[in-house]
């Protein structure tokens, strides 16, 4: 899943006791100790995806894994995270009793039709008692704007561009409950970036990647220049094989930009040259240009062959 998988956990890291409040659903008290770390250098494998907590009183600890969609090798890679965590916690306190495990997997995308509420990973010969891994599924994207904000944390209205009835005036207003929610300047750049790598994904097709980007812009206004956001979205549209969702998005983010130094809008001959350079010599490049220069020299810029070295 690429930078949106890091730009997810970088939020929840952020915000760990947010997203074991909805996650865990027990009545009785709940305290997050911290993210599980390991020093055993040939097992200190993505750790930073289990939580170890106190549930009434006992050693639990939680596995949550964002996945782009519930492909036929999720339960494999839950599985085999599952085996490197148990070593790692087995080893770091010999003697000691492992404490029990749960995982979750976070779905963002999929079919239509409701996923399961879990998952399982068999390893047992055909027609011996079960053994392996079962998971739950919490897919985000199946969930209501409602249902997201009722989680009562900024850390969840990051999903809301992939509930089934998002639209535009719902994201407005998750928007500037962002803007209230968010406890830094640094950490609300980072929850509209997230966002923004949300619409991107686009699972029920409610095209608002373009909106939001102009929204986003009028309340955070330089955090293109800020983030590598514009990258992030490629690669979200190259792993669905989308070239033209990639095209859309790369147009959409850096034509803002041309409109901010010209005054108007990009032509669709200016708009294909931008799309084509940012893909030659990396949007970075593309950005700083759209920034630095201004008027002729910019369209000069556009015009002249594209140099990779």
């Amino acid at each position: 899943m690429g930078d949106a998988d890091i730009t997810l956990r970088h939020l929840a890291r952020r915000r760990p006791e947010d997203l074991v409040r909805a996650l865990v659903p027990e009545a009785r008290p709940i305290e997050v100790l911290g993210w599980v770390d390991s020093q055993v250098t040939n097992i200190e494998r993505r750790l930073d995806k289990a939580l170890r907590l106190r549930v009434g009183g006992e050693p639990r600890v939680l596995h949550v894994e964002f996945c782009f969609a519930l492909r036929d090798d999720v339960p494999d890679r839950i599985f085999e995270y599952l085996g490197f965590l148990f070593a790692a916690l087995r080893l770091e306190a010999p003697g000691e009793p492992v404490p029990p495990i749960e995982s979750v997997a976070v779905v963002l995308s999929g079919r239509r039709r409701r996923l399961p509420a879990t998952g399982k990973r068999p390893i047992a010969w055909p027609g011996r008692p079960f053994s392996g891994a079962r998971f739950r599924i919490d897919a985000v994207y199946q969930r209501t704007v409602g249902e997201l904000r009722a989680r009562g944390s900024v850390l969840w209205l990051v999903f809301a561009p992939l509930a089934r009835n998002a639209t535009a005036a719902a994201l407005r207003e998750i928007i500037s409950e962002i803007q209230v929610g968010a406890k830094t300047a640094e950490e609300r750049a980072e929850l509209y970036t997230a966002l923004l790598v949300m619409a991107a994904i686009d699972p029920w097709g409610h095209n608002l990647l373009k909106e939001l980007i102009i929204m986003v812009e009028d309340k955070e206004e330089g955090l293109l220049r800020r983030t590598p956001i514009i990258g992030e979205l490629i690669i979200e549209a190259e792993q669905r094989g989308e070239q033209r969702g990639e095209q859309k998005a790369i147009a959409a983010l850096l034509g803002r930009l041309f409109a901010r130094r010209l005054g108007r809008r990009p032509t669709s001959d200016e708009e294909r040259l931008i799309v084509e350079r940012a893909r030659a010599i990396g949007s970075g490049e593309v950005e700083d240009a759209l920034l630095d220069l201004e008027g002729e020299a910019l369209i000069r810029w556009l015009a002249e062959p594209i140099r990779t070295s």
